[in-house]
C-alpha cells in the first residue's frame, strides 16, 4: 500500500509542477515575459515612448482613438500583433507621414496604417513573395524554427487591404530584405516596423536598415521581443541594446527606438548603423 501512495504521491507531484509550468509559459506568452527572469531591455509605459498615449483621469484619451482591426487576441492570425499592439500602431499612423513596415504577412499593419495615418501618407511594406521563397538566404546560427514561421508568412497572395480605398497609400514592395535598397528611404521615415524573419541574421540586417531609414525624431519598433522562445529576435535586439538606446514596451512584446532629434545625438548610433 505504502509505495502505491508514493508513486501516486509522486504522479501528483509531476502533474502539479507540469500544470504550472504550462500556465507560467501561457503567462509569459501573453505578457512578453520570460518565466524567470527581466529582460536585459528596461520596460518602460507606452506613454514614455509617444506622449499621446498618456492616460487621462479615465484611462486611454480620446487622443488615442483609432480605427482598428481587432480580434488576433481570439482568432490567431498569422505574423500578426496582438489587438494592443496593433492599437498602438494604429495610433502612431495617425501623426506619421512616411512609414515603413518590414514584413507585409497578412498586410493587416499596413491596412491600419493606410487608414489611420494623413490623407498624404507614403507607405512601404516589403515581404519576400511566395514565387521566391528560394531567395530567402539562411545563415548559420538561424534557427529552423524562424525560418519555418518566415517561410509561413510569406505565402499571401491575398492582403488586407487589397481593393480598399486604403491602397492608395501603399506601395507594396517584393524581394527578400537583405537584398532590398533603401535608399529611397533613407532619413525619411517617421515610422518603421520590424517584423519580418524572425531568423537572428535577419533581424540584424533589417535592423541596420531600419536606424537608417529613421528620420531624426522619428520612432522604431520591433515585433516580438518574447524573450528565449524567439531566440533570433531576443538576441538580435538585446545584442543591439549594448549599441542602441532601446526600450521594451511594457505589456507588448514591442522595442522601440526613438531617434535622436539633434545630429550630436545621432552620432551615438552611428556605430550600429
Amino acid at each position: 500500500m505504502i509505495p502505491f501512495l508514493v508513486a501516486l504521491s509522486s504522479l501528483l507531484l509531476v502533474v502539479s509542477v507540469g500544470i504550472g509550468w504550462a500556465y507560467l509559459r501561457d503567462w509569459s506568452r501573453r505578457k512578453g515575459r520570460n518565466p524567470f527572469s527581466r529582460f536585459p531591455i528596461r520596460s518602460v509605459p507606452v506613454w514614455e515612448v509617444d506622449p499621446v498615449f498618456r492616460p487621462g483621469p479615465l484611462g486611454p484619451t480620446l487622443a488615442t482613438e483609432a480605427r482598428l482591426l481587432a480580434g488576433s487576441d481570439l482568432i490567431r492570425v498569422i505574423g500578426g500583433t496582438s489587438d494592443t499592439e496593433a492599437w498602438v500602431l494604429a495610433v502612431l499612423a495617425k501623426d506619421a507621414r512616411t512609414l515603413f513596415e518590414f514584413g507585409t504577412a497578412t498586410g493587416r499593419t499596413a491596412y491600419l496604417w493606410a487608414v489611420n495615418a494623413p490623407d498624404d501618407a507614403r507607405i512601404g511594406t516589403l515581404t519576400l513573395p511566395p514565387e521566391s521563397v528560394a531567395a530567402y538566404v539562411r545563415e548559420a546560427g538561424d534557427r529552423d524554427f524562424d525560418v519555418r514561421h518566415a517561410l509561413e508568412e510569406s505565402t499571401f497572395t491575398r492582403l488586407y487591404y487589397d481593393d480598399t480605398p486604403a491602397a492608395r497609400k501603399i506601395q507594396q514592395l517584393y524581394g527578400d530584405s537583405k537584398t532590398f535598397d533603401e535608399t529611397p528611404w533613407l532619413g525619411a521615415c517617421d515610422l518603421v516596423f520590424v517584423d519580418g524573419s524572425h531568423a537572428r541574421s535577419y533581424v540584424e540586417s533589417d535592423s541596420r536598415k531600419a536606424l537608417r531609414m529613421v528620420r531624426p525624431g522619428g520612432l522604431v519598433l520591433w515585433h516580438d521581443y518574447r524573450g528565449r522562445r524567439l531566440r533570433g529576435v531576443y538576441d538580435a535586439l538585446n545584442a543591439l541594446a549594448r549599441e542602441v538606446p532601446l526600450v521594451h514596451v511594457a505589456g507588448t512584446s514591442f522595442v522601440a527606438y526613438r531617434a535622436p532629434r539633434s545630429p550630436a545625438g545621432a552620432d551615438a548610433v552611428t556605430e550600429a548603423r
